[in-house]
């Protein structure tokens, strides 16, 4: 496997040689995304990586693993817990891979104790992008370890990535909490992800500015017969966040400190907003008319997991009328935050996940987060703010806009899996472009594409392509007649893969649960 992986990162070393002698810049292809941005393209100039998705070892001593960039969430947590071991970060997502984790900033319910994902990777192998191959580590070329981080590719190919794990418990025991001021609910994040608490995970899902739903976990052995145990992966299983809503409908009917308690099987915790994509997934009931109860949601499994889902998505284009957002905000905001959110948007719910921000090693302040090796680097509260706004392309750029407008006014951080809509002048006022820019040109990578290069919005010049002739401006015009561009989308995800594996695991669940019956 370890000469697989050489001849593959040999084959990626190459081909970047190749660009770098007529400083072409070029697009990588991972084989999927889990972003909701739209892949860019540079015909012709594209280095695959798509078959670097192995996992290479497993150090039960050090407790780190060995993984190629493109192993996605599932498979990488399948590989530890065969040997009792999990990461300490699992994004929710199970086709997230461990290369996006790294270069895009993400987090989890454990992230208010270990940070976000690129904490927990001790060094990368990275192709640079005039074909060199070297390693970059917190203590070898720490520069280039934190720079690429966060550089969404733009310092460079990483193809090997060594990962912290730690003991896996088969249980996760989850207990919900009630809480209608969201006052309180800042207060109560706090104590939950104190320095003395004994939760592994915390998170909380806001449905109202008078209820939030606050979920802490301890990893724990399989409980005894007589404990409640809850699932969420297979298709007649709960969506995650209507399951925590009636739980929340339960504790408003109790007394104020009353909570509930139960077991979930940790793949299925780790995973439990994968079926729906969070929420995300009942705006495409709306958009279709379609009704939305359990039946529904069964009948449909295979299309509703998240990695069909974002196929669906990018090639409907329907996320140029949502507002996707994720972003950090200081604890003492969060409150004002959350008015600005229900005045201006009304989407609900909003998902609350506490990170903790401040790097543990000396040489970690560079990269587009250069602020978080900071000593005093203080923990934020990110929401998840995710929804349709405005069918105007124009007008759902510019709540975007506010957003991140109120972000920066806060003192918070939006992060930038998604799309930006900050000029280029208001993006750089948020980040080191000076020592950025250093960065880029000790490691040859002047001539590729900028961190906001990749993640910008233009809208004039998605009207100027529009407009290049007769045939796009009626293919545009067309596009907006109900429903083509959802059928579309679908149409795509049905072509995909990744629905036809999903059904086969779906039809295999419903044919174990017939003979359990």
């Amino acid at each position: 496997m370890a000469d697989s992986h050489e001849l593959a990162v040999a084959a990626v070393a190459a081909r970047t040689r190749e660009l770098f002698e007529t400083q072409t810049p070029y697009r990588v292809y991972h084989g999927a995304t889990n972003s909701t941005r739209r892949s860019q393209r540079h015909a012709g100039n594209t280095i695959d990586t798509s078959a670097l998705n192995r996992v290479l070892n497993i150090d039960t001593a050090k407790k780190t693993v060995l993984a190629e960039p493109n192993v996605p969430m599932d498979a990488l947590v399948d590989a530890t817990l065969s040997h009792g071991l999990v990461p300490l970060i699992v994004m929710e997502f199970p086709g997230i891979t461990v290369g996006g984790g790294f270069s895009g900033t993400s987090g989890e319910s454990s992230s208010f104790r270990y940070g976000v994902f690129d904490t927990t990777v001790n060094w990368i192998e990275i192709v640079l992008p005039n074909g060199e191959v070297v390693l970059a580590s917190k203590t070898e070329k720490p520069d280039l370890f934190w720079g690429a981080a966060s550089a969404f590719g733009t310092l460079g190919v990483v193809t090997l990535l060594e990962i912290q794990l730690r003991d896996a418990k088969p249980f996760v025991e989850l207990t919900y909490h009630h809480v209608s001021s969201f006052k309180d609910v800042i207060t109560n994040l706090q104590s939950e992800t104190s320095a003395t608490t004994a939760n592994d995970y915390v998170d909380a899902i806001t449905f109202s500015m008078d209820c939030t739903i606050i979920c802490t976990g301890r990893l724990v052995p399989p409980p005894p017969p007589d404990k409640s145990t809850e699932r969420f992966l297979r298709p007649y299983d709960p969506w995650f966040y209507i399951h925590a809503q009636r739980m929340g409908n339960r504790l408003k009917k109790s007394p104020a400190s009353a909570t509930i308690t139960e077991y979930i099987p940790l793949k299925d915790y780790l995973f439990r907003y994968d079926r729906g994509g969070f929420w995300g997934a009942r705006y495409a009931f709306r958009y279709f008319f379609a009704p939305f109860n359990r039946i529904t949601r069964f009948l449909l499994d295979p299309l509703l997991h998240t990695r069909v889902m974002y196929r669906a998505l990018h090639q409907s284009g329907l996320s140029d009328f949502y507002v996707v957002q994720d972003v950090g905000i200081p604890y003492d905001k969060a409150e004002e935050f959350v008015q600005w959110v229900d005045q201006h948007f009304e989407l609900y719910p909003l998902w609350l996940c506490p990170l903790k921000m401040r790097r543990e090693e000396e040489e970690s302040r560079y990269g587009l987060h250069a602020e978080f090796g900071d000593l005093d680097a203080k923990p934020l509260l990110n929401f998840g703010v995710w929804g349709p706004v405005s069918s105007n392309r124009r007008e759902c750029v510019r709540q975007n806009r506010e957003l991140e407008r109120i972000v920066h006014a806060l003192g918070g951080k939006k992060w930038l899996y998604a799309h930006a809509y900050y000029t280029e002048d208001e993006f750089w006022a948020h980040y080191d472009r000076g020592a950025y820019d250093k960065l880029r040109e000790k490691y040859h990578a002047g001539y590729l594409p900028s961190v906001y290069d990749k993640v910008k919005v233009d809208v004039d010049a998605e009207e100027a392509a529009t407009q290049a002739s007769l045939a796009t401006w009626l293919l545009a015009l067309i596009w907006r007649i109900w429903p083509l561009a959802g059928l579309y989308g679908v149409y795509k995800a049905i072509l995909g893969g990744d629905y036809l594996l999903q059904k086969k695991r779906s039809d295999k669940l419903v044919q174990a649960a017939k003979k359990r019956s």
